[in-house]
C-alpha cells in the first residue's frame, strides 16, 4: 500500500466533519473541564455504524468460541480461524484512519477508546471462556460499558511483571484479591476491569517468580475503590486513575480463561504489542496537525516585514516535519500491508515502530512550539496541547528505553 484509496479518503473526510462539529467546539471542556470523553465516543460509534459493527463482531466471537467448545466436547481439535490474505486491509486502514484523525485534535480520546475496546476487549477475546465473552465482551466492544486494563503499580513502572505486588490468594472455590494499581486509563469511570496480579500459592516462591493471573472485575464490587481522575501533563481527555483492592472476593468465573495459566506474561505481552502498533497512527495524526498549524503560521506571521516562512531556518523546520510525516505514514502503510498478509508485527517490530514514532513526534512538537515562539507556549494555540500530549508517547506502552531493550534482544538472539 502506497497511498490511501478513494474510499479511505471519503471516510477520512466524513470523520473530519464529525470532529469539526462534535469535538473541536468542545475541546476546551474535554481537555480542561470535567467532561469524560465517552458520550462523544458513543456518538462517533453510532454515527459511523461502529456500534452495530462491534456488536456483530462480539456475537461472532462468542459463536466461534461456542463452536470450539463443541468440538472439544466431541474430542476434536477446534478448527483454527484462517486469516485470508488481503481480507484485513480495508478494515485495518479504516481503524487506523479513525485513530489518526482523532489524534489531530484529541489524542487522549483515542487512548480512552483503545484501552476500553482494544486492551480490555482484547484480553477477553484472546483468553476468555465462552461464558466470559457472553457476559462481558459485547458491551465493552460497543462502549456501552467502559473497560480498563490494570497492570501498572506504584512501585513497578517498567518492571511491570517482576515488580508486581498485587496478589490473588485461593479461597475455597474462589480467590481474594489485594493490591494497588496506578496510571490506569479509564480507571475512575471503568465499568469492567481486567485486573492482572500474581498468584500467591502460600509457599516460599519469590514474588518475582510467581505466576501471573488475571480477573474480570465490575465497578462497585466490595473492597474495590476507584480514584478520582489524576492531574497530569497531557492527554487530559483520557481519564487516568488509581485502583485500590482490599480483600476483593472473586469467583473462579472471573478468572480469565477459568485457568491459572490462561493469561500470563504472554497475554500481557500480546497486549503491549497491540498498544505499540497503535502509537504509529496516533503520532501520524499529531504530526500532520502540527505541520498544518506551522505551515499556516509561517505564512501569516510577519517579522522584519515579511512572512517568517520566507526565512530558510523556518523552511528547514517545515521540511523536517514533512519528512517525519512521510516516514510515519509509510510505517503505517506497512502495518496495513502486514494485516493484509495475515501477519502481526513481532514484539520487536512493534517496539521499533513505537520507538521511532514516539521520538519523532516529540521532536516535531518541540520544533512546532519553537516555530510559534512565545505564542507556542500559550494554551490559546493548539500546538501547546499537542506538545504536552506527545511526551507520553515516549512513556506509556513501554518507555523508549524498554523499546530499545526489546529490539536489541531480538537482534542479539542466536
Amino acid at each position: 500500500m502506497i497511498e490511501w484509496s478513494e474510499e479511505h479518503l471519503a471516510f477520512r473526510d466524513a470523520l473530519r466533519r464529525f470532529i469539526d462539529a462534535e469535538i473541536v467546539p468542545n475541546l476546551e471542556e474535554l481537555e480542561h473541564g470535567d467532561t469524560p470523553p465517552y458520550d462523544v465516543l458513543r456518538k462517533l460509534y453510532s454515527t459511523f455504524g461502529l456500534t452495530e459493527m462491534q456488536r456483530s463482531r462480539g456475537e461472532a466471537v462468542v459463536a466461534a468460541s461456542r463452536k470450539a467448545d463443541e468440538a472439544r466436547a466431541r474430542g476434536e481439535e477446534p478448527a483454527r480461524r484462517q486469516r485470508q490474505p488481503g481480507g484485513n486491509v480495508d478494515a485495518m486502514a479504516m481503524q487506523l484512519l479513525l485513530i489518526k484523525e482523532l489524534c489531530r485534535f484529541c489524542p487522549g480520546m483515542v487512548t480512552a477508546m483503545g484501552v476500553s475496546t482494544g486492551l480490555t476487549g482484547g484480553a477477553l477475546i484472546s483468553k476468555g471462556t465462552t461464558a466470559q465473552k457472553e457476559r462481558w465482551l459485547t458491551p465493552i466492544l460497543t462502549l456501552e460499558k467502559i473497560g480498563a486494563w490494570a497492570i501498572t503499580e506504584p512501585g513497578s513502572g517498567s518492571d511491570a511483571f517482576g515488580g508486581m505486588k498485587a496478589t490473588a490468594c485461593r479461597d475455597g472455590d474462589g480467590y481474594v484479591l489485594n493490591g494497588n494499581k496506578t496510571f490506569i486509563t479509564n480507571g475512575p469511570y471503568a465499568d469492567t476491569i481486567v485486573f492482572i496480579c500474581k498468584l500467591d500459592e502460600g509457599d516460599d516462591t519469590p514474588q518475582r517468580d510467581r505466576r501471573m493471573v488475571s480477573f474480570v472485575l465490575d465497578r462497585g464490587m466490595p473492597g474495590l475503590t476507584q480514584s478520582k481522575p489524576m492531574r497530569k501533563m497531557g492527554l487530559h481527555s483520557s481519564p487516568t486513575g488509581e485502583l485500590f483492592l482490599q480483600d476483593v472476593r472473586a469467583g473462579r468465573d472471573r478468572l480469565i480463561g477459568e485457568s491459572e495459566s490462561a493469561y500470563g506474561r504472554g497475554g500481557a505481552k500480546e497486549t503491549f504489542g497491540m498498544e505499540r502498533t497503535g502509537v504509529v497512527a496516533m503520532t501520524l495524526g499529531m504530526v500532520e496537525r502540527c505541520l498544518e498549524l506551522c505551515t499556516a503560521y509561517a505564512k501569516e506571521r510577519v517579522q522584519w516585514d515579511k512572512p517568517i516562512g520566507e526565512y530558510q531556518l523556518i523552511q528547514l523546520k517545515l521540511a523536517k516535519m514533512e519528512v517525519a510525516r512521510m516516514n510515519l505514514e509509510n510505517l503505517l502503510f506497512r502495518q496495513i500491508e502486514l494485516a493484509g498478509a495475515g501477519r502481526s508485527p513481532t514484539l520487536a517490530e512493534a517496539s521499533a515502530g513505537k520507538l521511532y514514532a514516539a521520538q519523532t513526534c516529540m521532536e516535531v512538537m518541540l520544533e512546532g512550539v519553537q516555530l510559534f515562539g512565545g505564542n507556542g507556549y500559550m494554551a490559546e494555540y493548539q500546538i501547546e496541547q499537542l506538545c504536552r500530549d506527545a511526551k507520553v508517547m515516549q512513556i506509556y506502552a513501554g518507555t523508549d528505553e524498554i523499546q530499545i531493550t526489546h529490539i536489541a534482544r531480538e537482534l542479539l538472539r542466536d
